[in-house]
């Protein structure tokens, strides 16, 4: 007999896997493993922002920019970079990462490489070579056999429309490829209170509309408390409704993920809000945007405070 699988403490044993998602792994610099919420598995991450510079600035953020980063660590080799990928693209063929300590908690049905990520400790496709980067990531993947793992971009969407960029979407497009487009917020005065980016939210929505026309993609969502208000109806309602024009745009939304705080956020206020909340977020999604896929994905603390 098949006993049902006891969510609640499959997430607490895997809190300390989730609640900490450091891009450091050994002595390398740019190359880390992680356990993701959302990738449901094993996430190969390349920090394209060594120097933690970013044009966000999220309330909910776990990446300290309050650190000095050494000189040696501020800039992108692509020679070192592609050397570690390599070495933990082996690593993880034969198994050898999960004897990492920080892994032992992870179940073996869930022992699985899922993606190489492109993502870091700031927006990805500000890194001004992001195109040799995505070639250089595709021929390692397939150089290690690894047909079904997809490479993903993390984005916060500000850059989709640069050149260098577009030439790496192109790669991507041809390598199993796939765009996370990050969107927090229906208008611009809650988009400037909780991403702080000087860049308007009109932009995200351009540059997400024109990418999605091209191919199928991926909203990636972050709702909190935050100063102890979590986020209102009004404003949810106003990111269903730009979901639906983008949708009406012709812009490929694969699936939504609704998700919340499960770090150590820049702000003490950022706080996660409850399994409850997210799955009634979830249910008015659906309601507002049919036939939308979502899916949420909780906070580490299964009894998490914020209504």
């Amino acid at each position: 007999m098949v006993l049902p699988v006891d969510k609640t403490s499959v997430r607490l044993a895997l809190r300390p896997v989730y609640g900490q998602h450091p891009r450091e792994w050994r002595e390398f610099r740019y190359v880390y493993p992680v356990f993701s919420r959302r990738s449901k598995g094993l996430s190969i991450g390349i920090n394209l922002n060594p120097d933690k510079a970013c044009n966000f600035d999220c309330v909910y953020c776990s990446v300290d920019r309050r650190q000095p980063v050494p000189a040696e660590r501020r800039s992108v080799d692509l020679a070192v970079l592609g050397a570690e990928l390599n070495t933990l693209l082996a690593e993880a063929v034969s198994g050898r990462v999960w004897a990492d300590p920080k892994f032992a908690p992870v179940p073996e049905e869930l022992r699985r490489l899922n993606d190489i990520a492109l993502s870091g400790d700031g927006e990805p496709t500000t890194y001004r070579r992001f195109d040799d980067l995505c070639r250089l990531v595709a021929e390692a993947k397939w150089s290690h056999g690894l047909t079904d793992a997809k490479i993903v971009l993390i984005t916060n969407a500000t850059g989709l429309q640069r050149a260098a960029v577009q030439r790496g979407l192109a790669v991507l497009d041809a390598n199993r490829g796939e765009v996370w487009a990050k969107l927090d917020a229906g208008t611009q005065e809650y988009y400037r209170q909780i991403d702080r980016s000087r860049y308007p939210l009109a932009r995200v929505l351009r540059n997400i509309r024109d990418c999605g026309q091209q191919r199928d993609l991926v909203i990636q969502s972050l709702f909190l408390s935050y100063q102890g208000r979590p986020v209102s109806d009004a404003e949810f309602d106003a990111y269903g409704a730009r979901l639906a024009e983008l949708r009406a745009a012709g812009c490929r939304i694969k699936l939504v993920q609704l998700y919340t705080v499960a770090r150590g956020p820049a702000e003490a206020t950022a706080r996660a809000l409850s399994d409850a909340a997210l799955d009634r977020l979830a249910r008015r999604l659906r309601a507002a945007v049919p036939d939308m896929p979502v899916e949420a994905y909780y906070g580490v603390e299964p009894d998490a405070p914020s209504a």
